[in-house]
């Protein structure tokens, strides 16, 4: 039976959270991400204790490869990258589609040209070019929205070169041929997750941890 998560590989692990059986790589990357794991599951409880030599590897290899694309930001652009990538880690598409690095790097820079073009004081919408990318465009837009009616002060300029390094990111890492279509996607949801153990107080293995999310509502 094949993993309901990835719909790729082969289930192995018993999820309680999902009441399924999923294969170890969504296990691992997914974990707390994507997937709501309750405290006491077996596969988070050991992989608090005893982070693995080639997890640790895998973080440090993570990081290596995203510092490029994020080594430019502000630390309030870095808050955005964070934040825009936490509803990309959530974003669910319609149907049976599935999310891919081109989604996001399409999405990304068509809400960044949305965004440069509005700073400089012309209203107009580019459109992404596939319809997940289209969605995942306007579920970003509508943060942005949320952020801003909540009493937050976003600047347009600031987002866009957020959302431009997620796109840099997403063909970057696409354009290293690691076989796969959704490898940016997988290693940002690996950061993801180090940075939320590293909140809830469990070892995380080192990794980026972005700066609270808080802090971006201040005027």
């Amino acid at each position: 039976m094949s993993c309901p998560v990835c719909r790729q590989r082969k289930g192995r692990r018993a999820c309680p959270a999902l009441n399924d059986t999923i294969c170890s790589i969504c296990c691992g990357t997914k974990r707390l991400v994507e997937i709501d794991c309750p405290g006491d599951c077996p596969h988070l409880v050991t992989s608090r204790e005893h982070p693995a030599s080639v997890v640790r590897r895998q973080q440090e290899h993570d990081v290596a490869a995203l510092m490029p694309t994020v080594s430019h930001l502000t630390e309030r652009q870095h808050q955005l990258f964070f934040l825009f990538h936490t509803l990309i880690a959530r974003h669910k598409p319609d149907g049976f589609a599935r999310l891919v690095d081109a989604d996001v790097s399409d999405a990304a820079d068509a809400l960044a040209a949305t965004l440069e073009t509005a700073a400089r004081g012309v209203i107009y919408e580019h459109a992404p070019q596939s319809l997940p990318a289209q969605r995942l465009a306007a579920e970003m837009k509508a943060l942005l929205e949320q952020m801003r009616e909540q009493g937050a002060t976003v600047y347009d300029g600031e987002a866009a070169i957020a959302l431009r390094a997620i796109a840099q990111g997403a063909r970057e890492t696409a354009g290293r041929g690691n076989g796969t279509d959704a490898g940016y996607l997988e290693l940002m949801s690996r950061l993801l997750q180090v940075n939320r153990v590293a909140r809830d107080g469990a070892p995380a293995g080192g990794g980026p941890t972005p700066p609270p999310g808080s802090s971006i509502i201040l005027p």
